[in-house]
């Protein structure tokens, strides 16, 4: 079977197929001519607008919930909503990647103040524990 999958690799290969770009180099010229998939450069510029768009950037978040199954997105709900009584200040977050319901809240610049806010709620949240996540930076008044 593999010796199948390596045959049609090299086919594939050898028969002039090419990803989203090919270049050409004159050595005579000086100059270097990129032939581009026009989608590239959409695929760019959308994450440029991404990128301005957004407001995030790599931190971390507590998670306190996850769970799937029955009443896993009623559970999530009521964890977040105990996690918001008793922590009126700091945001909390529903996410559901499938098959989980996760809860997870704060958006802390660095781990140390991840950690520092952990030993505060681990009383309330025994399970909770930190993860790298992209978080929502504050947004500065004018």
């Amino acid at each position: 079977m593999s010796r199948y999958i390596v045959l049609i690799l090299v086919l594939f290969i050898s028969s002039g197929w090419r990803s989203g770009f090919t270049q050409e180099v004159r050595k005579d010229s000086g100059t270097v001519t990129v032939y581009q998939d026009k989608r590239v450069d959409e695929l760019i510029q959308k994450q440029v607008k991404l990128n301005e768009a957004g407001n995030n950037q790599e931190g971390y978040r507590i998670q306190i919930f996850s769970d799937s199954g029955n009443n896993s997105k009623t559970k999530a709900q009521s964890a977040m909503d105990e996690f918001l009584a008793k922590h009126p200040g700091v945001k909390a977050y529903l996410v559901f990647k499938s098959p989980n319901y996760k809860v997870k809240v704060g958006d802390f610049r660095s781990k140390l103040d991840a950690i520092r806010y952990l030993t505060e709620i681990t009383a309330d949240f025994p399970n909770a524990f930190i993860i790298s996540d992209l978080i929502n930076l504050p947004q500065v008044e004018p």
